[in-house]
């Protein structure tokens, strides 16, 4: 058994910044992460202007800019009567774009940063099993070593005990810790699923995001340079009736939907290539409780309306880091110090949640359940949302704004800045 200032479970973009702030201010801190590293396929590659600003702050820009990066400075909404483009020109800060950035190369920058500071400590291959309790407070985690061959004997590994101050969960929407504690979160019903599959990009393709509704279909295309990244919607349970009628099905919907797509999408040649997001919408009532704290998708699951989840959650990272870094280094932290943290982060997540739902229900609901041949007549007019947004182009600001800064943006402490350093030789 051994010990440590505080325990980080999962080590995603809400666990590795909190890490690495806390270790900036000295508190000893372990992250634990299940998997040998960070090369999984992620679908929230997007790092908003917001989180630029802040690596910036942490003299982490430079080296952020060396990552293969796509960097994402509008937003094309096309209907079937016209299209609208939602420009970042706009954005205060000097990030006026989103990066599109391999997950797994951003998490091993701020791995690589933190590792730097004596009190950080990654533990790689270390699935938390369950929680360490005395007189009803939470005082650590039990966890097993993983075999980092995937193909070898599932025997599970050896057990340890990890005790801290304060346990925080950070692993994500089906959060181990979250279900050891006995916390059940409120579900918000949803409409739709997301399939996830890639599809060759030409140069003569658009720039940036686009995003098409027509009756029946929506469909994301992010630009990845070489290749999109394709989010196709799909009525909510419905993907297994769907796979059932073979990948042409596919191939037919969304290529008359994106109809420049028509000469690649026979790339796509097996539902193997084709992941299914299984979109939840949900938050905890509380997000702590003694010894415990919850961030990010442990605490609220986003829709990927917006694409905002990786934003929210380093902005949990954050707020905790700074109201919890003195009290960390005393060695004591109390429920009301953690219910400043859900305070802090309450009502950005409440009005994102609500806008998701409000999306939900308004406008993915609403398109996904129109009959698909109900095309508009030629020379139907666009929503007058959408006319205003064209005749007064500057107004696409406000939901640029949202999705590349959103509500309450954090900014480093202090004590975590650093000047900025280049890229090292592993980030590269």
């Amino acid at each position: 058994m051994t010990d440590t200032g505080c325990i980080i479970v999962g080590g995603g973009p809400a666990g590795m910044v909190l890490g690495l702030l806390l270790a900036r201010a000295g508190v000893r801190v372990t992250v634990l992460e299940k998997h040998a590293d960070f090369l999984r396929d992620f679908r929230g590659d997007t790092v908003h202007a917001s989180t630029l600003t802040l690596l910036d702050e942490l003299g982490l820009g430079e080296a952020f800019a060396k990552l293969p990066r796509r960097l994402v400075d509008q937003i094309t909404v096309q209907l079937d009567a016209g299209s609208v483009p939602l420009r970042m020109n706009h954005l205060p800060g000097p990030h006026k774009h989103i990066a599109m950035v391999p997950q797994w190369d951003f998490l091993e920058l701020l791995a690589s940063d933190a590792e730097q500071e004596p009190s950080f400590t990654l533990l790689r291959n270390a699935e938390v099993i369950g929680l360490l309790t005395e007189g009803g407070q939470v005082v650590g985690v039990r966890y097993r070593d993983r075999d980092p061959d995937p193909s070898a004997d599932p025997t599970p590994g050896t057990e340890h005990e990890l005790r801290a101050p304060l346990t925080i969960g950070c692993d994500g929407r089906d959060s181990t810790v979250r279900a050891a504690a006995g916390l059940h979160a409120r579900e918000f019903g949803v409409p739709m699923d997301v399939w996830w599959f890639r599809l060759p990009r030409k140069d003569s393709d658009p720039d940036g995001a686009v995003g098409r509704f027509s009756a029946g279909h929506v469909a994301v295309m992010l630009d990845r340079g070489d290749y999109w990244q394709c989010a196709y919607l799909i009525r909510k349970g419905s993907d297994r009736r769907l796979r059932a009628a073979g990948i042409q099905t596919l191939h037919r919907e969304f290529s008359g939907l994106v109809p420049w797509t028509e000469d690649r999408i026979g790339t796509l040649t097996s539902w193997d290539q084709v992941k299914l997001l299984n979109v939840s919408l949900n938050r905890l009532r509380r997000w702590y409780t003694g010894g415990l704290l919850f961030i990010g998708d442990a605490a609220h699951a986003m829709s990927p309306v917006g694409g905002v989840g990786i934003n929210l959650a380093v902005a949990d990272a954050v707020a905790a880091a700074r109201l919890l870094a003195e009290p960390l280094r005393t060695g004591h932290v109390d429920p009301g110090q953690l219910r400043r943290v859900q305070r802090r982060r309450w009502w950005p997540t409440l009005l994102i949640q609500g806008g998701q739902r409000l999306a939900h229900r308004f406008v993915l609901g609403r398109t996904l359940g129109e009959d698909p041949d109900a095309r508009p007549a030629p020379g139907a007019r666009l929503p007058r949302a959408v006319r205003v947004l064209q005749r007064f182009p500057v107004l696409g600001t406000i939901p640029a704004y949202l999705v590349a800064i959103g509500p309450l943006p954090e900014h480093a402490p202090t004590w975590a800045r650093r000047p900025p350093r280049p890229a090292s030789p592993k980030s590269e």
